[in-house]
């Protein structure tokens, strides 16, 4: 333990047995990262840990998320679940932390009594001062041997994020109570003895949450979990009746060769998010993005083809509706700006894995995906920036806000086709 531990008053040991097989059961059954902490809170609590606040942390892969923070108290029911922004690292309520304190300095353990001047005050300590909190432990739990030995050893700050391929790289556990004496030293130790089992029970669990979200951001929700479940050998695909969007923005091709490369990756990005909140707000599904492009789905399977439609062409118009106060705010700030074509065609499609032996996609292929990418080829021809099929407009009905443009030949396609607009 570090400077500032304290000679507690003894308790009597933990009666902890059977707890590393409870841990390690729950491991192999993938039981969610909230009930595994609170369930070993509870444990080691009611076994006469006199602990008043529990916190467990640890890195995790996500587009958005860069750690969870899960904090536990005895009189709430559950735990609290707080996941921590990438750029929540960059702040001082990170580089005042514990946590990072111990990273940068190789520490496995730290302890701090709470009612004492410290010159290394933490941004936390004021709140559990305020809790009646007078002792505080915490501890680090690494995967990696290799890391163990670096952090022992001091390592300088190589243990503070992360490496290559380690973003599932360990737990940090701390606990606080309100005991005047503060944790007794035996007691606090039997806990530790305990932490490998937790670490282990959470990597089991936690391994399972990437994939499927690394499977998810990648893929698509369905299709992620297809794929997590089993549908990986190539050929495996279904025949399955939806609604194709296929989407592209106007103008992007011109600005790849004028804007600096890091301002071009933010503006697509920007018009990208733009495209994908409405699909995903109404029931779809982001296949791929293409360049400048979105595919996505409306699965018909299960739901009613008029509902479904109806979804989509809400999704249409609700992009159309929020793209020029994105343009608007972008042409403020000097940014460029671009308008977007998109086709809606209902058909049936092959929605599975092609590909490369060892290299898969999971997508959608079929004479629909051709037609639906024809029809939104037309869209600036025909001055509209949304198109929809006759298919789209059988489906969704008379009152669906769709009027007829005439007929039209899409490239490839042998008769002429009868396209609709969206009303303003």
């Amino acid at each position: 333990m570090s400077q500032g531990s304290s000679d507690a008053a003894s308790l009597p040991p933990l009666d902890l047995e059977g707890l590393s097989l409870w841990l390690v059961e729950r491991g192999m059954r993938g039981q969610r990262l909230g009930e595994q902490i609170a369930g070993f809170c509870r444990r080691i609590y009611d076994a006469g840990f006199p602990m008043k606040r529990a916190q467990m942390g640890m890195y995790t892969l996500h587009p958005r998320y860069g750690s969870h923070t899960f904090v536990w108290r005895p009189e709430v029911e559950g735990i609290e679940h707080v996941p921590r922004e990438h750029a929540v690292q960059s702040r001082d309520v990170y580089l005042k932390s514990p946590v990072h304190h111990m990273r940068s300095r190789g520490l496995l353990a730290l302890r701090r009594r709470l009612d004492v001047e410290d010159p290394e005050e933490f941004v936390l300590f004021p709140e559990l001062r305020a809790e009646g909190l007078v002792d505080y432990a915490a501890f680090i739990v690494p995967y990696d041997p290799v890391q163990v030995a670096a952090l022992a050893k001091g390592a300088g700050a190589a243990g503070d994020t992360p490496g290559p391929g380690g973003a599932i790289d360990g737990i940090f556990f701390s606990c606080a109570t309100d005991r005047p004496e503060g944790f007794d030293q035996r007691q606090l130790d039997q806990v530790a003895a305990m932490l490998p089992y937790l670490a282990i029970c959470a990597k089991s669990r936690l391994t399972y949450d990437v994939a499927s979200t690394v499977l998810e951001t990648y893929l698509g929700r369905d299709a992620g979990k297809r794929v997590l479940t089993g549908a990986i050998e190539r050929g495996s695909a279904e025949a399955i009746r939806a609604v194709i969007w296929f989407s592209d923005l106007r103008g992007f091709t011109k600005l790849t060769d004028s804007l600096p490369r890091d301002v071009l990756v933010a503006t697509l990005n920007d018009y990208l998010e733009a495209m994908a909140e409405p699909v995903q707000a109404h029931h779809g599904q982001i296949l791929k993005f293409m360049g400048d492009g979105l595919l996505a789905t409306f699965d018909l399977t299960g739901r009613d083809d008029a509902e479904v439609c109806r979804d989509a062409l809400a999704a249409a118009a609700e992009l159309r509706a929020a793209l020029p106060g994105l343009n608007e705010a972008r042409e403020a700030a000097g940014k460029p700006i671009m308008d977007f074509g998109l086709a809606l065609h209902l058909g049936e499609v092959f929605y599975g894995n092609i590909g490369a032996s060892e290299r898969l996609d999971f997508t959608v292929v079929g004479p629909a995906v051709n037609e639906a990418s024809r029809i939104q080829a037309l869209c600036k021809e025909l001055d509209r920036s949304i198109l929809a099929s006759s298919s789209v407009r059988a489906a969704a009905g008379d009152d669906c806000g769709l009027e007829s443009l005439g007929f039209h030949a899409l490239r490839g396609v042998r008769k002429p086709q009868e396209l609709f607009g969206l009303a303003d």
